[in-house]
């Protein structure tokens, strides 16, 4: 009897500690499945379908997981990206530009940081008036310019670093058509200056696009705008200055010919 019940409580002992043991194994095992690599490729291939279907704000949440459960890892890399990529697909700019802000910082030494760069100039680029803007023939140029600036510096920063990359080519495009906005921006400014009799200010708008833009189809109005503005204020030197620049660089000027009418704007694309 003795013997009995020590090899029962031997018994009872031993079936506790297993189910302990049991216990603590399933509560253990939930976190390292969830981070599992076969978890995580599942989660990255529900991400890429709802991508795929367009469902952005779902793969969003997903990608967030990922990043969070793979940080430091080329997974977590790779999430980051497609999250960006849906957040500017879904119209979420200001987001993607600060997920595209932190993986810039958290991985300089990236494979992926020419595309990077490309989505990050993405997200801030946009040619698109809006339908209010058509409506009312609202000049691209004349909207502010800080998010045009923003896009230049991350296509300008892809092509001087990844002259190579697939994605130069397209940036190289997107730089020239920035830059031609941009000038175009400042000499609408000059131009508002001057028509309201703010010869000084018209003057210092015009030469400030003739320095940052010496290529852009607008100089040649930003340069009539000075040679005008010198010669609201007198001065004379300076008036014929700007005229001779003119007229060498643009000797057909429609401006000088005294017959500039309103074109059809080389920005448009409808």
């Amino acid at each position: 009897m003795t013997e009995h019940r020590s090899r029962l409580r031997g018994l009872v002992v031993t079936g506790f500690s297993a189910g302990i043991l049991a216990l603590l194994a399933a509560c253990s095992s939930t976190p390292e499945d969830q981070n599992s690599q076969a978890a995580l490729d599942k989660l990255y291939a529900d991400a890429k379908a709802d991508i795929e279907a367009g469902s952005y704000d779902r793969a969003i949440k997903t990608l967030e997981r990922i990043e969070g459960r793979a940080a430091g890892t080329l997974m977590g890399q790779q999430a980051a990206l497609d999250m960006a990529w849906a957040q500017y697909r879904s119209g979420e700019r200001t987001a993607a530009i600060t997920t595209l802000d932190r993986f810039i910082k958290l991985n300089p030494t990236s494979a992926a940081m020419d595309y990077a760069l490309y989505l990050k100039g993405l997200s801030n680029f946009n040619e698109d008036l809006g339908l209010f803007g058509r409506l009312a023939e609202q000049d691209i140029s004349e909207r502010d310019q800080q998010a045009s600036r923003d896009a230049l510096l991350s296509f300008q920063q892809l092509v001087e670093q990844y002259p190579e990359s697939k994605y130069s080519g397209d940036a190289r495009l997107r730089i020239d058509y920035i830059t031609n906005t941009l000038a175009a921006y400042e000499v609408h400014v000059a131009r508002y200056y001057y028509n309201r009799g703010a010869y000084v200010a018209a003057a210092n708008r015009a030469q400030q696009a003739i320095q940052e833009f010496q290529r852009a189809p607008a100089v040649e109005e930003a340069l009539f705008l000075m040679m005008l503005s010198y010669e609201k204020m007198g001065l004379k030197p300076l008036r014929d200055d700007a005229e001779r620049v003119l007229r060498k660089n643009f000797p057909d000027s429609a401006h000088l010919a005294g017959n500039a009418s309103k074109k059809r704007a080389w920005w448009r694309f409808w």
